[in-house]
């Protein structure tokens, strides 16, 4: 494998690695009701991302100048600034940034927000436990999301097996995109795969995504192979992957796999817009537009027709 077919070093996870969020009461993140941690840190740039505080691995302090009420308690807190007030705006930053967090603590308005806590795999899984009554009267658990989680392949898999040793059921959502012995390790570790299929033309999917999918599409078949429970997750952008030929490339592939896994239509959403902002960083590159509820239904229809599973978000699962 190339290393650009490679994912963001892992850290290890001895000081643990940054988690942007815990969402509880997920219900389309696996089976039951879930507990979804968001671990920042992602190799693709897919044009359309909503989540891009899960881009950077590390921590990033968000901004919400129109909180701002100059008080200087963030200069004040910096251990950088030297007590300089400087005379910009409410995102001032000389480059001198070490992501501690210390301005977003002291700011009395939370215009200042940490995005990213390192935590610990002991303590985390200890958190997730106490969701347990949850999780034992929905048939649910615990989802490891991102970003790409595969980018913390051992941080990863100690909290996959500390979940396993606590009897708490386990999936990961990736995009498929690390070496193929990563994807092994974690995926007999997990109970089950939500595995993206964003696009089958390598072309396509490296000027959309900022990387090939073959090593994607290589992972799915040897998953598939060997038995893994999958969920296939068809993120549907408009303009990107809803053609007609591309929906009948993708039934075919996903029918020709060893095993019969259903595909979940996943409608792409703006959400995110306001996060890039806040970061300080450009927008997408790219503009796309919500499917309407009519184009997510003929998109189902169209790939119900090759016999697959094929559901949508608020179906039984």
């Amino acid at each position: 494998m190339s290393d650009a077919a490679r994912p963001a070093a892992d850290p290890g996870h001895a000081h643990g690695v940054a988690v942007f969020n815990i969402q509880r009461c997920s219900v389309h993140d696996g089976p039951g009701i879930r507990t979804t941690v968001f671990l920042k840190g992602c190799p693709l740039r897919c044009d359309w991302c909503h989540n891009p505080e899960s881009l950077d691995g590390e921590p990033e302090v968000a901004i919400s100048g129109e909180r701002c009420i100059a008080c200087g308690a963030c200069v004040d807190a910096c251990p950088e600034s030297g007590g300089v007030r400087p005379a910009r705006g409410p995102d001032w930053d000389d480059g001198t940034c070490r992501r501690c967090g210390a301005c977003a603590e002291a700011c009395p308005g939370e215009a200042r927000e940490l995005i990213g806590e390192p935590r610990a795999v002991a303590e985390l899984v200890a958190e997730l436990e106490r969701d347990r009554p949850f999780f034992d009267a929905s048939g649910g658990g615990v989802t490891f999301s991102g970003g790409e989680p595969l980018c913390h392949p051992s941080f990863l898999a100690a909290c996959l097996e500390a979940c396993r040793e606590r009897g708490l059921h386990t999936a990961v959502d990736t995009s498929g995109f690390a070496p193929a012995r990563v994807m092994r390790e974690i995926a007999r570790r997990a109970d089950v795969l939500l595995y993206d299929l964003k696009h089958l033309d390598p072309e396509a999917h490296r000027r959309h995504t900022g990387v090939d999918n073959a090593v994607i599409l290589d992972n799915l078949r040897e998953l598939s192979a060997g038995g893994a429970e999958l969920w296939i997750r068809f993120p549907l952008v408009p303009g990107f992957n809803d053609d007609p030929d591309h929906l009948d490339a993708l039934a075919a592939f996903v029918g020709s796999l060893p095993g019969r896994h259903p595909v979940f239509v996943l409608p792409y959403h703006a959400a995110g817009a306001d996060k890039w902002r806040r970061l300080g960083k450009p927008g997408p590159p790219v503009e796309h537009r919500p499917p309407t509820d009519a184009e997510l239904a003929a998109v189902a229809e169209r790939l119900r027709s090759h016999d697959l599973d094929v559901r949508l978000t608020g179906d039984d699962v």
